[in-house]
């Protein structure tokens, strides 16, 4: 895979999974228009949105327009955004992206987070373990990185739960919510997981 313009992976070399990735109890598949009231929920929690693309408690519409922004990743070649679904029902719980930005190097960074009714199963971690397996199935990728804020426990033990190894504080790394925060730095390298 080549970088063009912006970061991006060229987007024709780029596709949905023909084999679902699964870990555990969730699979990742593509986002679907009934998966709207698992985004509003996915909105309640203040800090998603300032950290990504989702506005606070988003109505219908707003939530619509998401999932629209979930396709556009592939298509655009930004990465991979999955909806994280109950192996078992199908039903969405929250998302799991994988950013090639920086995949020319190498590297792609992974993010994930589990609508706050579904939270507390352990269900983050097997959508990471999942997301990570089908992260080394691109064979230009060699390392998978996690940005977490120290006091983000539950993602904390997510990393930890999924195999990632902490390698660092990045102090006064990114701005969040208006503020400068320190990050740790969280990774997974494929020959420790391929």
């Amino acid at each position: 895979m080549s970088n063009t313009t912006g970061g991006a992976v060229a987007a024709s070399q780029l596709s949905m999974p023909s084999l679902v990735p699964a870990a555990g109890s969730v699979t990742l598949r593509a986002f679907r228009s009934t998966d709207v009231p698992m985004i509003q929920n996915l909105s309640s929690d203040p800090y998603v949105p300032m950290i990504g693309s989702l506005d606070h408690d988003a109505p219908a519409e707003q939530a619509a327009t998401y999932i629209d922004r979930q396709h556009d990743r592939l298509i655009s070649g930004i990465g991979f955004s999955f909806c994280v679904a109950d192996v078992q029902t199908d039903e969405p719980l929250g998302q799991a992206g994988l950013w090639l930005r920086e995949l020319p190097s190498g590297r792609a960074t992974a993010g994930y987070a589990i609508a706050p009714v579904a939270r507390g199963q352990g269900r983050a971690a097997e959508a990471l373990v999942a997301l990570t397996a089908f992260g080394w199935s691109l064979s230009q990728l060699h390392r998978i990185e996690l940005y977490i804020e120290p006091w983000n426990v539950a993602s904390l033990r997510t990393a930890d739960a999924a195999g990632y190894i902490c390698e660092g504080l990045l102090r006064s790394h990114q701005a969040i919510g208006g503020r400068r925060v320190d990050m740790l730095l969280y990774a997974s390298i494929r020959a420790d997981g391929a």
